[in-house]
Formats: C-alpha cells, structure tokens, sequence
C-alpha cells in the first residue's frame, strides 16, 4: 500500500488524475477504486513526509474537481433561525477509530436518503487520544466521499475545542494561545465550523448568573474574533458556543441569556458588526459516552426533552441561533431520537454509539481486542480509580486504543471491515430517518451554493 517515493504515486495517477494549471479527473471510477485506497492510505501512514502531503493534495484537488468541497453550514443555520428552514436535527458525527470505513458508511446511507445536513467532526481531546491532526482527518473524510461517489457542500467542524479550567487557572493566556492556534491549524485544513467550548470555565460560586458565565462569555468572543480574523475570503464560518457543561448540571434560561447578552457584549469590544455564534450547546441530562455500570454496560439516561425545547425556542427567538445542541446522545435508547426534530433541536452529537457497535461487534478479531484491552491495563493503568470494575475501566478508556494502534485498526481483516461497515451504514441510516434529515440535501444545496466559496483547485 505504501508508494516508494512521490514518482509511485505520480505514476498511478496517470490515466486517472490530470493537473495541467487545474485538476480533472480523467477516469473517476479508477479513482474511486484502488487508486483513492492508497491514497489515503499513504496521506495517513507514509513515512515520506513529501508522499504523505503530496496524497493529501491529490486527494483534495481531485475532490474539488468532482463538485466536493468543504463548506460552512452557517447560512443554513441562519435560515433556521429565521424559521425558514426546520423539522429536523442535524446529526454531527465524531469519528474516533476506522475512520474511513466509518465515513464511507456515512456517505452510503447519506445519499441513499438524500442527505445533506450531517457534519463530521472531531473534539480537541479526540484529536490527542486518536492520533488525527485536523489535516489528516479532514483528508480522511474527503477521501471517502470520493470513494462513495458524494458531491455536494461538505462539512467537517472541529468539535469542543474545550477550555481546560485547570490550564486556565494556571495560565489564562498560554491556554487560550493553544486553542488559537489549534483553531487555526483546523482552519488551515478547510475545517469551516468550530465549535468553542468555554463551559468548563463557569464558576458556579459566583454571587449572580451573569457573573458564572463572564470567563465562558469573554473567552467564546475572544476566539471568536480570532476564527474571524483566519476566515478564508467568501466563507464565513460556522461557530458554536456551550452554556453548560456536559455531564454538569442541566442548563436554564437564565444561564442561556447571561450568556448571550455577555457574549454580545465581549464581542461588539472586539469588533462592531462581528458574526457571533450560530448556535449554542447546553446539558440536558446526558453525559459524553454514558455512564458505564459495575457490568460494563450504560446507565439509562433521562433526558430532560422540555429545557431542550424550551431553549431552543429562546436562542431562535431572542437571538436569532439555530437553536440548541445536544451532546452525549449516541448511547441514549433508541425511541429518544424522534424526540429531537419535533423538539426543535439544531444539531445532535454522537460519537461513543459507533465506537461500541465496532468494539463489541462479534466479528471484531480477538486478537486485536485483546492487544487493546492489554494496552489499555498497561498504559491508561493510573486511570482506573478504587471500586472500579475491569469493565468500567475498559470501557471508559478503549477510546485511547484509536490513536496507538491506528494501523492495526485499518488494516483489520477485509471481510470484517465490510460487515461493520454495513453495519453502520444501517445505524446511519436508522438516524437520519429518525432526525428528518432525508431529503435534505436539495435545501442544502439551496443555501449553501458551490460558487459561494474559492475553490482553488489550480
């Protein structure tokens, strides 16, 4: 799989790729066969440094020239708003492990059902523990959308770019330099949606609410200002705020406008005219991953559907946002989801769901999972805290076997990356039916036109 050199690769492309002062894809079904599998293959694991970036280019040229470009889901979020534009929720997908198998199944089930409203996105702390820059990811993603055959607005978020409170107390600035710079290292790879998560900095001893949230308020504006000021000419991007953190206690009204209006006001000092946040995360009961039991199984969730309603109802209203964000959903039962839409809820993330169904799949080689427990019991040891189960503990952190073993996971037996890739695919599918986004990839098109952005494909 892996080319011996940048001559290799340039060789492959011959009949498939042409670049004469701009790409074109010559032969897309040859792409889409083994040429785009060693391509992003090569964009992840080459050792080259020159082949791995000259993969990465390809991969994104190519797309460009087969109508699949990255893109903000603002101006579709500005209709919801507006109430132009409603009756479902759109599903934000983090991918931790088997991320090109994942995503192939994604964009299967996406353009089965006509889907146009679903973001993939990866969270500050994932991008640590799974070994995927935003570069990589991104390359990742779009890989397998010219692997599926998906054209269209693509959307790829950079999810909790979190504030840790502990750094901040420590060092405010040098923290918010790191989320800066990850901010623009994200960017830098055509991610057009950042989500900025400050909620870890609300200081609940505070005398009043508005108080609570003044570090989350200035913090929010400040990187704000700062995802304004690396925006690429003709995108504004997608930026998402978070009142409450997930896990913590669940969010009100209250809390929703201390926020916005301190945040408004942080902002106008940054800029008059400067365009905020597009939407705003909040708890309502659920927590990242679930709540593990003695037995390694997931404590039932009870979710509290009327703060959801309700707040979205107020962020729409009184401050023109999509309306709220819902984290934590991907291990809830499955008669929550219907719940979403007709709450009104903007956007929904999910992320653990898929890492289980792959872990716990019977067809997963024991071998590799045993190399991964092991792992896990050797290197995340000082995690496991008194009165824990080995299960408790194997659950909380098989995530962080993404990220040292990545190759192990892509390269699992053919046959078993099929079935489980059907097998999301159907899990896909079962939500996109139950958060109405079937058939919505007409109105995305419809907000988010192709010429609404530079391609720079030459």
């Amino acid at each position: 799989m892996r080319y011996q050199g940048q001559q290799e690769l340039k060789k492959s492309l011959q009949g498939v790729i042409e670049s004469n002062g701009k790409t074109s894809v010559v032969d897309a079904e040859k792409l889409r066969g083994e040429v785009i599998d060693r391509l992003v293959f090569n964009g992840v694991f080459s050792e080259d440094a020159a082949v791995k970036a000259a993969a990465r280019d390809t991969v994104r040229r190519a797309a460009r020239a087969l109508g699949i470009y990255p893109a903000s889901i603002q101006r579709l979020y500005d209709a919801m708003g507006r109430g132009e534009v409603k009756g479902f929720t759109v599903p934000a997908i983090n991918i931790r492990g088997l991320t090109f198998e994942t995503a192939r199944a994604v964009f299967r089930a996406a353009l089965r059902n006509k889907v146009g409203a679903v973001v993939f996105e990866i969270a500050r702390s994932e991008i640590g523990y799974t070994f995927q820059r935003p570069a990589e990811y991104a390359h990742v993603v779009t890989a397998a959308a010219i692997k599926e055959g998906f054209t269209g607005p693509l959307f790829i978020q950079g999810d909790h770019f979190q504030a840790s409170a502990k750094n901040f107390a420590k060092n405010p600035q040098a923290e918010i330099q790191a989320l800066k710079d990850l901010i623009k290292e994200a960017i830098e790879a055509e991610f057009y949606n950042i989500d900025i998560d400050s909620s870890t900095l609300v200081d609940l001893s505070r005398p009043t609410v508005r108080a609570q949230q003044q570090d989350n308020c200035w913090v929010a504006a400040e990187l704000t200002a700062h995802v304004r000021g690396l925006e690429p000419k003709g995108i504004t991007i997608s930026v998402g705020g978070e009142i409450g953190e997930v896990g913590k206690k669940n969010s009100t009204v209250e809390e929703l406008e201390a926020y916005m209006d301190g945040y408004r006001e942080e902002l106008d000092k940054r800029g008059k005219g400067l365009k905020g946040i597009s939407k705003i995360s909040i708890q309502t009961g659920t927590s990242h991953g679930g709540v593990p039991l003695p037995d390694g199984t997931i404590a039932r969730v009870k979710l509290d559907f009327d703060t959801l309603e309700q707040l979205s109802q107020v962020a729409r209203e009184k401050y023109g946002l999509a309306g709220a964000v819902q984290h934590g959903a991907s291990t809830l039962p499955e008669e929550a989801f219907d719940h979403f839409p007709k709450r009104r809820c903007a956007e929904i993330h999910l992320a653990t769901g898929f890492q289980n169904m792959l872990y716990d799949d019977a067809g997963f080689p024991p071998e590799v999972k045993k190399e991964v427990y092991d792992f896990l019991r050797k290197e995340c040891a000082a995690e496991k805290v008194d009165g824990e189960t080995d299960e408790q503990f194997i659950y909380k952190t098989r995530k962080k076997g993404f990220g040292p073993l990545k190759e192990r996971f892509w390269t699992l037996p053919e046959s078993f990356r099929k079935e489980i890739g059907k097998k999301l695919e159907e899990r896909f599918e079962f939500l996109f039916k139950k958060l109405n986004v079937v058939n919505t990839a007409s109105i995305v098109r419809e907000k988010i036109p192709h010429d609404d952005r530079e391609l720079r494909v030459a």
